[in-house]
């Protein structure tokens, strides 16, 4: 199912209907196809072919979303490029996808013309405004760009190999690596959401988190509904509440990190979000305390797992399943993430590459469609991720009795003190579990006695007075001494990427400093 196909399914059920807006003025969905019918035949005019890869440069707007079915419609391969990024970063990805095309937002004029002259395979460059005299030499102004081509004829074609995205990891523990993704795992992921969490009648979601990442690929089984995607172009949680009530907001997503500002915002309890049947959260660890209480104050909360290599879904949990019959918080698996996905087999999988039985902790192991293609000219990484047969994710958990999957730490975020093995995540759960923190972060210090010693960064809720030793008396009742902190630093904010995660390695390297 090519990209487009979310788009003209959705423009099928009513081309007039809003299909993306931002700040009250919409795109319509036939304004969308029509819009991406021109891009395609421009494209080829610019000479790019299908397969060929065409990066787009830009934060969360109606207009450089709306290029990403050009670009299918043109059987060209889309590489979202996160605008958070630095340039050496962004310079470092678009040499890694041989981007023949990039189109970008005038913010990042100067960014481009840094990078786009030591990167000989980038041979069109668009930007998405006027001509102007901050424009990087050799760009196209978007509009004229389209009439250059608008009588040629349709260009529409299917990507070899089936290919429709390249997405990088990020590049945190060095090089990036490109994520290939075929139309079958995005189709995967779509139908794994329209099958496991609520959709009645025409959605409408609000999309503050970064298109480039899962705020993006969720917009396609909205679209296959026919539903509105509201856009919101720079984080504001007061702004998010208020477009949240003004359009009747069924469906959202958020990480935990946003989450945690919506439930302190002062605006939450007088929103009216009656209309909401899903709120999205994942992409990190939610504690369990603080999703108690956005069941009870903002309402449908719903989990996803998933990772760039198996996007968004290897498990879900409904709004159903954080409850129990009698509609109480289900609070034995608040901390879990879901079941399995529908079209998704997971498994326990210990160093040697046997499967463990239930309740027994390992790496966690996909089977399914989901699953990349591969990294992009990286066999390597490919052959090791795919080991046994089966899709490694890196993160060490374990399956209950009811399937239900429980996360306990990313492998590399061990910390192995005295012995004995110490899950940060777990840690972690215990310190968000205190009225007084509002984030953390916990990793492991050389110590001579202990051999990693367990530290724990803490970020107090704004107002909060708490010290180290009330922080550990607490922490060491609910999981016992050898897991609680030896060393508690208190910081005003923590290190986080740009989609909003906190980078251990950088707290780290702070507190070895």
């Amino acid at each position: 199912m090519a990209l487009t196909s979310y788009l003209d399914k959705g423009a099928s059920l009513g081309r007039d209907a809003p299909c993306l807006t931002l700040d009250g003025a919409s795109l319509s969905y036939g304004d969308v196809v029509d819009s991406s019918h021109a891009v395609a035949r421009a494209l080829r005019r610019s000479g790019v072919a299908p397969g060929d890869k065409v990066g787009i440069l830009s934060a969360n707007d109606p207009t450089a979303f709306s290029c990403v079915f050009g670009i299918a419609r043109a059987g060209a391969v889309w590489c979202p490029i996160n605008p958070r990024n630095g340039a050496a970063e962004n310079r470092e990805l678009l040499e890694l996808f041989d981007c023949a095309a990039l189109i970008f937002q005038p913010a990042f004029d100067d960014l481009v013309a840094e990078i786009a002259p030591s990167l000989p395979e980038l041979r069109t460059l668009v930007r998405l405004g006027p001509d102007g005299s901050d424009a990087p030499a050799g760009s196209a102004a978007f509009d004229a760009w389209l009439a250059a081509a608008a009588d040629d004829p349709p260009a529409e074609a299917a990507p070899p190999e089936e290919i429709v995205a390249l997405v990088g990891t990020g590049g945190t523990t060095g090089r990036p690596k490109g994520v290939v993704l075929t139309d079958r795992n995005l189709e995967t992921m779509s139908a794994i959401t329209l099958m496991s969490y609520p959709f009645d009648g025409r959605p409408v979601y609000l999309a503050l988190a970064p298109l480039t990442h899962a705020a993006g690929v969720l917009c396609f089984p909205v679209m296959a509904l026919g539903g509105e995607v509201v856009v919101m172009a720079k984080p504001d949680v007061a702004e998010f509440l208020a477009l949240a009530q003004r359009h009747g907001v069924t469906h959202t997503f958020l990480p935990p990190t946003l989450i945690y500002m919506v439930l302190g915002h002062e605006s939450l309890d007088a929103t009216d979000l009656s209309a909401l049947q899903c709120f999205w959260y994942g992409a990190a660890p939610m504690s369990a305390t603080r999703l108690q209480e956005a069941l009870a104050r903002i309402g449908p909360m719903a989990q996803l797992f998933g990772q760039s290599e198996a996007p968004m879904m290897v498990s879900t949990m409904s709004p159903a399943d954080h409850l129990r019959p009698d509609g109480s918080p289900a609070v034995e698996r608040l901390s879990s993430a879901g079941r399995p996905s529908p079209l998704v087999t997971v498994a326990i999988m210990d160093g040697e590459g046997n499967l463990l039985p239930t309740g027994e902790r390992g790496e966690i192991v996909v089977r399914s469609s989901l699953v990349m293609a591969g990294y992009y000219k990286n066999p390597g990484a490919t052959a090791e991720v795919s080991a046994h047969g089966w899709h490694h994710t890196g993160d060490i958990g374990y399956l209950d009795a009811e399937n239900f999957l429980f996360i306990v730490d990313r492998a590399k975020d061990m910390v192995i003190t005295g012995g004995f093995n110490v899950y940060s995540a777990e840690v972690e759960q215990a310190l968000m579990a205190h009225d007084a923190v509002r984030d953390c972060a916990v990793v492991g210090l050389p110590d001579d006695k202990w051999g990693e010693r367990v530290t724990a960064v803490v970020q107090l809720q704004p107002g909060a007075d708490v010290d180290a030793a009330e922080l550990t008396a607490f922490v060491k009742e609910r999981i016992g001494s050898v897991k609680t902190p030896k060393q508690v630093e208190f910081w005003p904010d923590l290190p986080r990427s740009t989609v909003g995660k906190v980078l251990k390695t950088d707290v780290r390297s702070r507190l070895l400093t």
